[in-house]
Parts: C-alpha cells; structure tokens; sequence
C-alpha cells in the first residue's frame, strides 16, 4: 500500500479552512516531480485531443503544461468537488486559445473524469476550442484577448473588498501583451495595490504570425512591468521547483501585484514542432499521435531518471 507525503504551501491566514492544493505525493515522491508526472499527462491529453476532425491549439497549449500542473497541484487553494467553493483561489486563463491544456489540467486535478477529454469538440460537448464555465473548474469564458488581467484586477478587488485571504492567477500569452487592454489593467493593478493579483506570462516567444519580437520588436516585459509598479519574478517556466517558488513568494508584502515570466518552448515535447509558430494549430492523425505518445513517454522516462 502506498504511503502519502505532503508538502506545506506557506499558509495564509483569513481562511484556515480553505480548500488545500494538492501537494501529496505517492510513495516520497517530491511534489515536483508529481507535478512533472501532471505536466506530462496534461500532453498525452492535449495530442489526442487534436486528433479530433477539428484539430486544435497546441503548441500554446503544451508550453504551459508545468505552468498549470504547479498550479493545481501545488499551489492553488481549490476543491474539485465543489468547483464554485466561496474560499477558492481563482485561476483565469486569458490566452482562451490554451483551452486544451486547461482541460487536461483540470481532468487531472479531479474536476471532471479524463475520459470526457475525449468528447472534445465534439457537438453536444462542453469542451469546446476555448474556455467553456460550463467545464467544472472553469473560472470565466476566455479567448478575444487582452481581456483576462482586467477580469482579473476585478476579481482581485472583490477579495480585497471582501477580507478574503483569496488570490487569483491570470494565465497570459507573451504575444497577447501587444493588446493595450494588458496595460490599462496592469496600470490599474498597480494603482489599486492589488498584491492578490499574480500574472503569469507564458513566454514562449512565438505567435501564430511567428516571433514575438517581430512583431513589436524586442519586448524588455521585465522592465515594462516594472515601469508599471508591478514585482517581477523570471523564472524557467518548465521548472516546477523554480514556478512554485515564484508563485508561492507572493504577495511579498510590499502591496505590489506580481508577474511571473515563465520562458517556455511552444509545441513542448513535441520535436518535430517544439519552437515552431506552425505548433500554433495542429491537426494529428493517429500515427503522429501514436508517435507523440512515444516520444512523449520516453521524455517521462527521462526526466524521472528512469
């Protein structure tokens, strides 16, 4: 019979009873390495997912893998089974199109079984190609973007307003910063001192047209964060040691709100697409899925020293 470790998330103190993170581990094991375990099955979902007729987003989908399995495994204060819990942490993904990878990362935190990732798209399905809050685990509807940090300012005010010892998480993509909504909210962020706001930036440096950069020339995000009041904390964002340290040294107590740049490789652990604008959108057939999943397994084999 296998025996159960945890880990403790620093605690926060208006809500002794709020849903904990999932922080255990089988047998041991370190919570990281049950987040790359997360990670890593957030992948296998995300390549038979695109198998459907319709395809889907990828490459956006699997860079932030590690970024969503710290989170919901050791981090985020939820209860699956009570999705809407009033004392819950609030995570909303902004980059709507990583709707997959959000999937699969709430399939695996308990929120609905993994065999449902195979209704999506299909037509009487809620899990469609963005964010659906019919999805238990589904914070808002999300995929014009630009808009979700505002979304997020809101949210964070409501618990500032309301006393709650709650934070909220809001998932953004490195080329959706062109949007001038971004800024609009994290200026107001910052005036308001909404230090139970955490953005997360996954920074994978493409966008479907391709570089970031060659869109709106080098971006410097650290320093414009920074020029806009906001703690700034760079990180791999495929190390779930170095995210959890980051998302868990927040607020650091100076009334600031934090962002987390996560760099990261879109189409990740997928080689034949990994650091391609093309793993933007993907429709795979069974052989390229089958071959995913092999290469997929080996990389897990690898990463635990098997």
């Amino acid at each position: 019979m296998n025996t159960t470790t945890t880990t403790a998330v620093p605690a926060r103190t208006h809500l002794p009873d709020a849903p904990a993170p999932d922080v255990s581990a089988p047998d041991g094991q370190a919570p990281e390495a049950l987040v790359r375990e997360h990670a890593h099955r957030v992948r296998r979902h995300v390549a038979q997912m695109c198998a459907n007729p319709e395809g889907g987003h990828l490459g956006g989908s699997v860079s932030m893998a590690e970024i969503l399995a710290t989170l919901y495994h050791a981090v985020l204060r939820v209860d699956p089974g009570d999705p809407a819990a009033p004392d819950r942490d609030v995570l909303i993904l902004s980059k709507g199109h990583g709707a997959l990878g959000l999937y699969a990362a709430l399939a695996g935190r308990g929120f609905f079984p993994e065999e449902l990732l195979s209704d999506y798209g299909n037509p009487d399905s809620p899990l469609t190609a963005h964010p659906n809050p019919a999805v238990p685990g589904v914070e808002m509807p999300t995929g014009s973007l630009g808009h979700g940090l505002a979304l997020g300012v809101g949210t964070a005010l409501d618990f500032r307003l309301s006393g709650a010892d709650r934070r909220c998480f809001v998932v953004l993509g490195d080329g959706e910063l062109q949007e001038g909504s971004v800024w609009e909210a994290a200026m107001m962020a910052s005036a308001l001192h909404l230090d139970q706001l955490v953005a997360v930036v996954d920074a994978n440096g493409l966008q479907i047209t391709g570089p970031v950069t060659a869109a709106m020339g080098e971006p410097g995000l650290a320093e414009r964060w920074r020029g806009f009041g906001w703690a700034v904390h760079e990180v791999d964002g495929h190390d779930p040691a170095a995210l959890r340290a980051a998302f868990c040294s927040t607020p650091d107590g100076d009334g600031r709100p934090a962002v987390v740049l996560a760099r990261t490789v879109k189409g990740r652990g997928f080689p034949q697409v990994e650091g391609q604008a093309r793993s933007h959108y993907a429709r795979l057939t069974d052989r390229q899925v089958k071959r995913a999943l092999r290469l997929l397994e080996s990389e897990q084999r690898r990463s635990s020293g098997l």
